[in-house]
């Protein structure tokens, strides 16, 4: 009798056990609605391809059983599939285990942060909590799924992928300036022009060249500018005179071979520009410097500077040109000249002709003449042409490879238009080639190596930034992206000023740029219409994206970047 009855209070014991258990953990189930939860972003968006949860909540008191764990999962449920965060667990106050401990008299407060990576198929979900009760170590109950967000706004994914590869551009000039030049030499106190000076090699030369371009329609003479010296040994106003002499004298010379090649140029007032210089005290110094035969030349040139008196240094060379030989004969005689320089202009070849010169005989350009011919086309595959020619004719020109991979880029020849860009920084490491590295390596997916690329080509211009830009979007640094992008008035500098919550910002940026009639120009202004809540906006600027692409009409529909709009989008 007595074992029986033990027996029955065993039998009530675990049943009371077991009820007790199931109250515990069923209760929480019952009641999990009283659970407080606040998400932040509500809807999702996604940030540098991953979608981030922050969560705040709430257990109440009283509603935690003691011995009772829960497992919260958050997760993202879309058609076909879910993806959980990282799971949180909390226990009672009695519980045995590691986790977040919730008294059962006040209950307590959590915080929650979780990432995850995005896929398109979370373009359409709900975030939900999934809770899991234990107790014990074999009882389990799944609570009902509660539904924390919406989400995920992809609005970053709507980022063009219009990377700046950069043209290494030509430096052709049509007309260029030059110079011709020539010395006359004078004897001590005259100013003749010697018929011995007449005949030396650069005083022919330039002779002969006044005579030759006649029969060159390129050259076209501008004038004539002529400097004139005294030696530095005599007094010094009759040497300022003697140079203002010279410089006459060799206009003389230069006027009458002008003028009887029929360059009536040279008849002008206003063709010639003499400059008497007087006493060559810097060429005296420079030639002494220069000197391997002059003795005791270090003190010659102390000499020149102990003495800032002009006369007492005339007076000294003097003593010295009797003295050293090598002075007189070597270094005075140079000094006293006139230097002639005759200016003139070397006009180019004309359009047509380096059109017809790049498809017929590309070898007779120049490397300057041949990378601007490619300028003249707008036809890709005939720049391609060219600057496969100038790759060709000038190897040791970065510039032609590198051009040849930015045409090749315009056609959407990745792979090709990379090799390109290696073969002109394997000529010359350059900042060109090296952005253009950058803008490959992000659209093959390596932003890394994008942003490495482009750190090393900053001196090739603001574009290198702009690209700088486009990774910063996708990384989710918005606020970079915008430095970055600076006021460029284009559609990625308004997505990044809309993304980091400057929608009037973007806005201007976006009404100034060459994509503002483009379907998705419309469809980006209409959501930066609705972040700033205006429905007209978003309706007038809906219809011109859809009238544009039809498909956008579905993407619309279920973008909850116009979650405050659904049923008044006018399409």
């Amino acid at each position: 009798m007595e074992k029986r009855h033990l027996k029955g209070l065993s039998l009530l014991a675990a049943i009371t056990l077991v009820i007790a258990g199931c109250g515990g953990i069923g209760k929480m189930k019952k009641y999990a609605e009283t659970i407080k939860y606040t998400v932040e972003p509500n809807p999702l968006i996604v940030q540098g391809d991953s979608v981030a949860v922050a969560i705040n909540g709430s257990f109440p008191g009283k509603y935690f059983y003691r011995k009772a764990q829960v497992e919260l999962t958050p997760t993202l449920t879309y058609a076909g599939g879910e993806t959980p965060y990282k799971m949180v667990g909390f226990q009672g106050d009695k519980a045995v285990g590691n986790y977040t401990v919730i008294p059962y008299e006040s209950g307590k407060s959590f915080s929650y942060n979780g990432k995850v990576a995005y896929t398109p198929a979370m373009s359409t979900s709900e975030l939900v909590v999934k809770i899991l009760g234990k107790q014990g170590t074999k009882k389990e109950m799944p609570f009902d799924p509660f539904k924390l967000a919406d989400g995920v706004i992809t609005t970053p994914y709507l980022l063009l992928s219009d990377d700046k590869v950069l043209m290494a551009k030509d430096a052709f000039q049509r007309i260029t300036s030059h110079s011709e030049s020539a010395t006359i030499n004078y004897l001590v106190n005259n100013s003749v022009v010697r018929p011995s000076e007449v005949s030396d090699a650069d005083v022919k030369a330039l002779a002969a060249f006044i005579k030759a371009s006649l029969k060159d329609p390129s050259i076209q003479i501008k004038g004539m500018t002529i400097d004139a010296w005294a030696s530095p040994e005599g007094e010094l106003s009759k040497n300022e005179n003697l140079a203002g002499d010279r410089a006459k004298s060799a206009m003389g010379w230069a006027k009458g071979e002008l003028l009887r090649n029929k360059i009536d140029a040279a008849k002008a007032e206003a063709f010639f520009a003499l400059n008497p210089r007087g006493e060559d005290w810097e060429g005296f110094k420079r030639a002494m410097q220069a000197s391997t035969s002059v003795p005791d030349k270090e003190l010659v040139l102390r000499v020149l500077e102990m003495y800032p008196d002009l006369s007492k240094r005339e007076e000294e060379i003097r003593n010295m040109a009797a003295t050293y030989k090598e002075i007189a004969e070597q270094i005075l005689p140079q000094l006293r000249r006139s230097e002639i320089r005759l200016n003139y202009d070397r006009v180019g070849k004309t359009d047509e002709q380096l059109r017809s010169l790049s498809q017929t005989a590309p070898d007779q350009l120049n490397v300057e003449e041949l990378l601007f011919s490619a300028t003249l086309t707008t036809d890709l595959n005939e720049q391609l042409r060219i600057y496969r020619e100038a790759s060709r004719i000038f190897p040791a020109d970065y510039r032609g490879p590198n051009n040849v991979g930015y045409v090749l880029f315009q056609q959407n020849k990745l792979a090709e238009a990379e090799a390109e860009f290696q073969k002109a920084n394997s000529i010359q490491d350059n900042p060109i080639s090296t952005n253009n590295l950058g803008a490959c390596a992000r659209q093959k997916g390596d932003r890394k190596k994008a942003m490495e690329l482009f750190g090393k080509a900053t001196a090739a211009g603001p574009e290198v930034k702009y690209n700088m830009g486009i990774v910063n979007i996708q990384n989710g640094d918005y606020g970079s992206a915008s430095s970055n992008m600076g006021s460029t008035n284009s559609f990625n500098a308004a997505l990044a000023k809309a993304l980091g919550g400057d929608a009037s910002g973007a806005q201007r940026l976006l009404e100034a740029s060459p994509e503002k009639d483009t379907a998705m120009g419309h469809y980006l202004m209409a959501i930066i219409g609705a972040r700033q809540n205006n429905g007209d906006m978003v309706r007038n600027n809906l219809a011109m994206a859809v009238q544009k692409d039809a498909s956008l009409r579905e993407k619309a529909m279920k973008d909850l970047e116009f979650r405050a709009f659904q049923g008044q989008l006018g399409i």
